[in-house]
Parts: structure tokens; C-alpha cells; sequence
């Protein structure tokens, strides 16, 4: 992958060239930002350029002073080396890849070389993929995904290998806050004596929740939103949509291109959720228990992952209620199916209990996280809802 195939990020990519020109490249970098902001490109890119061997281009002899003529440094990766033909595969033996996985068989080694294939796949097929994404294609489902402590140990015994091609070795990090802590320990060490010519790349949506010591061992770059503009662009030049919808979706995506490409796919998880929610929001108002109990279960059996999305999912939608009631249609997010919905529910949401349903959104996500059970809690919630959604 090359810096040209990147939507935007022309500042970072400039960043990353000329401290790689200049010998300064960190044993270990951090790319910071949201989903779809492009980071894991950025990161894949600047690895390509890392181990292509062309970028110098070859010495045309002495110039007509009888001085050697200067030689600089392309601004990109050649894309004709063989090391960079390996790389736009995702198949250089210097370049390693770890993400989180689920465990396929309990009592056996997982590893991510268990899923590269996958991995590749849809890289190459999308590198502005997200989370939920990566979980389809991995066949997750409802599983929980981890960086277990095994896959460690399997990129230490990968760095302290002697490099193939005789230049850097990187390895990429997707989502290091979710490693197993015992694997996030490993890791530490790993990061604090790094094997000779080692790269590591991280990419994190949450560093918040990356472990403060690795945090402490990065060179940590934020990785910015993308502005609407970039992201009708590329929709117009790579999609193929038409201009007046390229600018509805670039706006609903709200910087992230991941959105923009869900709204073109129609997720269906985002419209599955969007059912759920409205459902609980009638069912609340007309205080139908049994229906609501009925509803509980029905969440319950999403499994966790989707659980936590799911609620995330709402407290955005909530948001884009709220917000609607100033008659701001600039401020506000929503695709067509959440807009004509928030005609009639969004004077239900106000300052007198919008607060207070975010709170309890807030508290089922950390409940979830810890393990609770989900009949229970979200059984719990909706009849909270009762009060709150009244509460006008």
C-alpha cells in the first residue's frame, strides 16, 4: 500500500517520510485516532516504504562539474522492488501483523497466523475496515476478541530472527488495548529491548485503555478525523457515487470513512440496532413490560461484543435527538431511516433526562464489560426507561 492510496492525512504522511529519510524513525509508534480515520492505511503505507529497497534512485555518474550528481530519496515507496511487490501483498517476511482473534478450540495455542489469511483478505479488500468488520470476516460472531499472551511470545520469536531482506523488520499492532494484560506485559518488555531494526506499529482507537507503561514506550501520533470534503472526494473518485449523495453520506459519516462505507453497504447490524432501539423507545412509552422482557432477551443473545455496540450505537442516537430539537441540521449525523424517526421521538429527549438515560447507557456498557448478565441488566434498563422517557 502506498501514502497515495491514503484519503487525506497529507500532514502525518509527510511526518512519517521525512523522519524515515532522516533517520529518526521511533523503535516504536503509536497512531492514534478514530475508527476510519485512516491510521491502520497509515500504518501498512509507512511499512511498505520502511522495506522497499528502490526508494534510492540509482547514481546517474558525474555531472558536467565532474561532482557527483545528488541522489534524494523518493517520497514514497517505488512499487517495484520486490520488496514492495511482497508488501502490496501483505507477504513480506519482514512484515508482521497482530490483531486481536477469538479462540477457536479452548485448551489450544491460538495464534493471529491462525487468521492471516482472513486478515489479508479483507485488508486488501478494504483497508478502511473496522472492528465489526473484522469480526465478520474472522467468523467471530459473538465471541469476544483478545490478543492472548501465546501471540507474545510468537512475535518475540519472529523480531529475533535475523530480517530476510537485510532491512527493517515491522511489526503491526491493531487495537493493542485489546491484549490480554498477560500479553500486554509481555508485549512491555519486548517494547523496552527491541530486537536490532525492529519497527513496532501500533494502532489504537481507545490508547486510553492501551497499559501506561506501553503508552510511555511510543512515540504517540494523533491521527485526525477526515474532513467531509476528503471523504466525497474519495467516494465520488472510488466509489463511483453521484455527488449530491456522496456529500449526504461524507456528512452523516462524521469524519470516519469506515461510516461512509457502512452507509453505502447498508450495515446490516447498524439497521438492526436501529430497530432495537426504537422498539424499547415505544415499548418504554407505553409501558408494555412483558414486551419489554421479551426485548431484554432478545439483547441478551446478540453476545457481548455486539451487546457493547449496540449501546454505543444508542447513546449516539440519542445524541442525534437531542441535538435535533435546535433545528440545526449541520450539527446532526443521522442517515434517512434515523432522521424521519427523530420527527417524533426527538421532543421526547431533553435537558430534563437526557442526562440521565446516557448515564444509565453508560453504566449497562461498563456492566457488560465486567461480565454482567445481560437478561438482568438490560431487563433493568428498559424499565428505567419508563421513568426517564415520561420525564418531559
Amino acid at each position: 500500500m502506498q501514502f497515495t492510496d491514503i484519503i487525506g492525512q497529507e500532514a502525518i504522511k509527510h511526518k512519517l517520510i521525512k523522519d524515515a529519510q532522516n533517520g529518526r524513525v521511533p523503535h516504536a509508534l503509536m497512531l492514534c485516532g478514530k475508527e476510519g480515520c485512516g491510521a491502520l492505511p497509515l500504518a501498512v503505507a509507512f511499512a511498505q516504504y520502511l522495506l522497499c529497497t528502490g526508494k534510492m534512485p540509482q547514481d546517474n555518474g558525474p555531472s558536467m562539474f565532474g561532482d557527483p550528481e545528488p541522489v534524494a530519496p523518493l517520497d514514497h515507496a517505488c512499487g517495484h522492488c520486490n520488496a514492495c511487490i511482497m508488501a502490496e501483498k501483505l507477504q513480506h517476511p519482514d512484515l508482521h501483523f497482530a490483531f486481536p482473534i477469538f479462540k477457536k478450540k479452548a485448551g489450544k495455542v491460538n495464534l493471529c497466523d491462525d487468521f492471516l489469511t482472513e486478515w489479508r483478505e479483507l485488508l486488501l479488500d478494504n483497508p478502511y475496515f473496522g472492528y465489526a468488520e473484522w469480526m465478520k470476516a474472522s467468523g467471530a460472531e459473538n465471541q469476544q476478541l483478545l490478543m492472548y499472551v501465546e501471540e507474545s511470545d510468537a512475535i518475540a520469536r519472529k523480531l529475533s530472527l535475523k530480517s530476510s531482506q537485510g532491512g527493517y523488520k515491522v511489526c503491526i499492532i491493531w487495537l493493542p488495548e485489546k491484549m490480554h494484560e498477560s500479553c500486554a506485559n509481555k508485549m512491555l518488555k519486548l517494547l523496552e529491548e527491541p530486537p536490532q531494526q525492529t519497527v513496532f506499529l501500533l494502532v489504537s482507537e481507545r490508547p486510553d485503555l492501551v497499559l501506561q507503561t506501553i503508552r510511555s514506550r511510543t512515540q504517540m501520533i494523533d491521527v485526525p478525523v477526515l474532513p467531509e470534503k476528503e471523504i466525497e472526494q474519495a467516494l465520488i473518485a472510488r466509489n463511483g457515487i453521484a455527488e449530491n449523495e456522496a456529500k449526504r453520506i461524507a456528512h452523516i459519516a462524521n469524519g470516519s470513512m469506515t461510516a461512509a462505507l457502512r452507509a453505502i453497504t447498508s450495515d446490516t447490524d447498524e439497521s438492526e440496532y436501529f430497530e432495537l432501539f426504537v422498539r424499547l423507545m415505544r415499548l418504554s412509552y407505553m409501558r408494555k413490560v412483558k414486551e419489554m422482557k421479551e426485548w431484554s432477551e432478545e439483547v441478551a443473545s446478540l453476545g457481548r461484543e455486539r451487546q457493547k455496540t449496540f449501546l454505543v450505537y444508542c447513546q449516539r442516537l440519542l445524541r442525534e435527538n437531542f441535538i435535533y430539537n435546535f433545528h440545526r441540521p449541520i450539527l446532526n449525523y443521522m442517515n434517512e431511516e434515523e432522521s424521519q424517526f427523530a420527527v417524533k421521538f426527538a421532543p421526547f429527549i431533553n435537558e430534563r433526562n437526557v442526562i440521565g438515560i446516557m448515564t444509565e447507557l453508560s453504566l449497562a456498557q461498563r456492566d457488560i464489560e465486567q461480565n454482567a448478565n445481560p437478561k438482568i441488566l438490560f431487563f433493568d434498563f428498559a424499565l428505567k426507561m419508563i421513568v426517564l422517557i415520561k420525564n418531559r
